[in-house]
């Protein structure tokens, strides 16, 4: 079986974040970049499938080349190969499309790709990447097994999980529940030393086309100064919670 794994490049959620270019640019000074963690779910279960039934695991970004260090880490934790489509991510539609043109001309059974990524949170590649290629698709997929080339996968709905079945090759979304954080794999020497000689390809660009474009960045407001009533003084707190708050 052979397994895509689709990988974003994302901020650290703890990297404090900043715009240029009167706020039409994200500012990547001193910003530390990590595997896209709804993707990183979904790669340890395609290593899950490697050592369990013999998988190949390729993964692909695509992007510039600051992304070559998240793939290489990428391949120190266990994937076979890894592809960069040289393109600048400019929007899920272009991405998409890239992708679906990659995965045309090779035979995957199945494709992963996170739910969404943590820094934009479009939710969108997936979906349009199983349109485009004319797969099944399970989004929010927080299980999946496959025998004799059919998968069965669990997602997640309001106030339940839908349990599907369908036949390979299949797209799905992946999110925490596919496999635990405590799953995760940390790469090892060896793990680092190997990566070094797995093949790293960089695929020339489609040409694909962005659908949309970023006007301008803005960050949230910061939070306002906390008001501090008397325990006993009740008639204070409902005017403010009716006047200010407004939520009664």
């Amino acid at each position: 079986m052979n397994i895509l794994v689709c990988i974003s490049h994302v901020p650290d959620t703890t990297s404090k974040i900043n715009f240029t270019e009167s706020d039409t640019k994200f500012d990547t000074t001193g910003v530390q970049f990590i595997i896209n963690p709804n993707d990183e779910f979904g790669l340890t279960r395609a290593i899950w499938f490697k050592e369990k039934i013999g998988a190949q695991v390729h993964v692909i970004h695509v992007g510039t080349s600051a992304a070559d260090p998240t793939l290489r880490k990428c391949l120190a934790i266990g994937a076979d190969k890894a592809y960069r489509i040289d393109a600048p991510a400019t929007d899920g539609s272009a991405v998409a499309n890239e992708l679906a043109a990659f995965a045309k001309d090779h035979a995957y059974d199945l494709i992963i790709a996170g739910r969404e990524s943590i820094d934009y949170n479009g939710a969108m590649v997936p979906g349009m990447l199983s349109a485009l290629l004319d797969m099944p698709f399970v989004p929010n997929c927080v299980g999946l097994t496959i025998d004799n080339g059919m998968a069965t996968a669990e997602r997640e709905i309001d106030g339940g999980r839908e349990q599907l079945k369908a036949h390979l090759p299949i797209v799905i979304g992946a999110q925490k529940g596919l496999v635990e954080e405590s799953d995760l794999r940390i790469p090892n020497m060896r793990g680092i030393m190997q990566a070094r000689q797995k093949p790293f390809e960089v695929v020339p660009s489609q040409g694909a086309e962005a659908k949309t474009k970023d006007v301008s960045f803005e960050k949230p407001a910061p939070k306002a100064a906390v008001k501090l009533i008397p325990a006993d003084d009740i008639d204070q707190l409902i005017e403010l919670l009716h006047k200010e708050a407004k939520v009664i």
